[in-house]
């Protein structure tokens, strides 16, 4: 199991506000955290701040708190139905490791706080220029807790900012092949862009096109998730695939992972080709093991299931999309546009921006979107009756994706966040939607919730279900 952690810029932005003070002296405090669970790792979202009163710790040198700070913290721990966290600083920049004083002062609230709350004890240690590091206090034997160090502690929201733990997630060494990308932005850069586990959600004609950026700028670990299949209608747009996967209906994903690895300018690189979907429940733990996830799917659900992963368990979600018409007696086009932006903690989210319809969410789950006399008695020009994968637009579709992507990511003089991009092929114009999201919108207070939610978002995909039992070969 690999460990992870992660907060709000927001939340972020106040810790660090009282961790790291003026006088050059350490501090602490308490914090509460929900659980995140993937496949493969865990993550503690820090969703609430619990400051010392005053008299509660002390600042002298190394700092200290009382018995009845930790008691105050776990009363409201246990009120909130959270996990604790223990949060000091440290006078210095970048990851931190743990003094004799630290590791003491952990290893002796681990078994309190395991009793109380169920969930382990995690400590946190905020550098100075606001770099965090983290562990899990993990029971391995009565009375004994190990320390589990974190891979990565992420802050999410404008930017995506990730501390990387180097021992466990080396920086990557330089290849000449990325020369001129580095020449870019910096080895920095570069080595914070290298090691995200970035997910791909749907490999059509957007989303391979995106695979094959990612590959190409350096990403090391690229997860690709879809259960459909190649077939002869999708050559003119699918980057990668041709007549002899469409006659064999070869999987989209093996068909790409296998391309990806040729297009790699990262060494090592690993890809993950997943056959699943991200609302049935494997698919969902699958994306819960990635920093960034790209949405590049046309369906209702994935999108609600997407937008609901970026703020509940704080993993950004760039999403987009091409929208094109003929004129009715097909002489011609009428209009096409195409649209990217990121969908994460104070910042707009999918369905206030108007990219899935939620009413639909439901229709596809009780499997009505699978169903041809569904589809055909709907009006012609529903948008669920389009079919608008025209490469040169999804080319630029996946182009602005990938733009606010590294906006999001590689530190630059430009703003992180230019809201979401609408750009008209027959007008030439573009225009951004900096607003936030609309004052019911339920996903800001659902924000850094995990497991803890209460909702359930995935279920049994009819479509992907159907396949699992007639599946042909891909050889």
């Amino acid at each position: 199991m690999i460990f992870s952690a992660a907060i709000t810029s927001r939340l972020h932005a106040d810790a660090e506000a009282h961790l790291v003070r003026s006088d050059g002296q350490e501090d602490l405090c308490f914090a509460l955290w929900h659980q995140s669970q993937g496949r493969g790792r865990k993550s503690a979202l820090i969703h609430t701040l619990i400051l010392p009163h005053k008299g509660e710790r002390f600042v002298h040198g190394n700092v200290s708190f009382t018995a009845e700070y930790f008691e105050r913290a776990l009363g409201v721990t246990l009120r909130m139905g959270s996990g604790l966290a223990l949060i000091h600083s440290h006078l210095g920049p970048g990851w931190q490791s743990m003094s004799g004083d630290d590791i003491l002062a952990e290893q002796k609230h681990a078994a309190a706080t395991k009793g109380a709350t169920g969930l382990p004890l995690v400590g946190m240690t905020m550098g100075t220029d606001g770099a965090v590091s983290a562990r899990f206090w993990e029971k391995v034997a009565p009375k004994t807790y190990d320390r589990c160090w974190c891979h990565t502690v992420r802050v999410a929201g404008e930017r995506l900012r990730i501390t990387y733990c180097d021992g466990l997630v080396p920086a990557p060494k330089f290849r000449k092949e990325l020369k001129r990308t580095i020449s870019a932005w910096g080895n920095t850069e570069q080595n914070h862009l290298a090691r995200l586990v970035v997910g791909v959600v749907g490999v059509g004609s957007v989303g391979s096109l995106v695979a094959e950026n990612l590959a190409r700028m350096g990403i090391k670990h690229i997860r690709l998730l879809d259960f459909d299949r190649i077939e002869r209608v999708n050559l003119g747009c699918l980057l990668h695939a041709h007549s002899a996967d469409a006659a064999k209906k070869r999987s989209k994903v093996l068909a790409l992972a296998k391309a990806l690895k040729r297009s790699a300018t990262a060494r090592p690189f690993l890809v993950d080709a997943l056959e699943l979907s991200v609302v049935e429940e494997n698919g969902f733990r699958e994306a819960l093991d990635c920093d960034v996830l790209f949405s590049c799917v046309d369906r209702p659900w994935p999108r609600f299931v997407l937008n609901y992963i970026a703020y509940t368990h704080l993993i950004p979600v760039i999403d987009g999309g091409v929208s094109a018409r003929a004129k009715r007696d097909g002489t011609g086009l009428l209009r096409a546009n195409w649209r990217a932006h990121v969908a994460a903690p104070g910042r707009r989210c999918l369905e206030c921006l108007g990219q899935y319809d939620p009413g639909l969410v439901n229709v596809e789950r009780d499997g009505y979107l699978d169903d041809p006399s569904y589809i055909q008695g709907l009006p012609g020009n529903h948008v669920l009756k389009r079919s608008e994968n025209v490469f040169a637009f999804s080319m630029a579709a996946a182009s602005a994706e990938v733009l606010q992507f590294l906006r999001m990511v590689v530190r630059s003089p430009g703003l992180p966040n230019v809201g979401a991009e609408l750009h008209d092929f027959v007008t030439g114009t573009s225009s951004n939607d900096e607003r936030c999201c609309e004052p019911a919108c339920l996903l800001p207070a659902l924000t850094a919730k995990g497991d803890s939610s209460g909702i359930k978002v995935t279920g049994t995909h009819a479509r992907q279900d159907s396949q699992k039992h007639n599946v042909p070969s891909v050889s």
